[in-house]
């Protein structure tokens, strides 16, 4: 059992997740908080099945994640 830090955004037609400390790109999405939880849990499964253990980073720096605005002229 591996515990990950999952993002989770709300968008306007669902939501979307991603897991912090995993080598490449995986996404979970469903209408719903637990959907999107349950689909990047799969996600996260089936991408380790795939492309072995080594995928996780065992030693990520990830201790929380915050969420903020700033603004940037452009």
């Amino acid at each position: 059992m591996v515990n990950f830090k999952i993002v989770v955004e709300k968008h306007p037609d669902g939501f979307v997740a991603y897991p912090l400390g995993l080598k490449g790109v995986v996404v979970g999405e469903g209408d719903t908080y637990e959907e999107a939880l349950a689909d990047v849990q799969s996600a996260i499964r089936f991408h380790v099945e795939t492309f072995g253990a080594e995928t996780v980073k065992s030693d990520s720096p990830v201790l929380e994640a915050f969420l903020t605005d700033t603004a940037v002229p452009i």
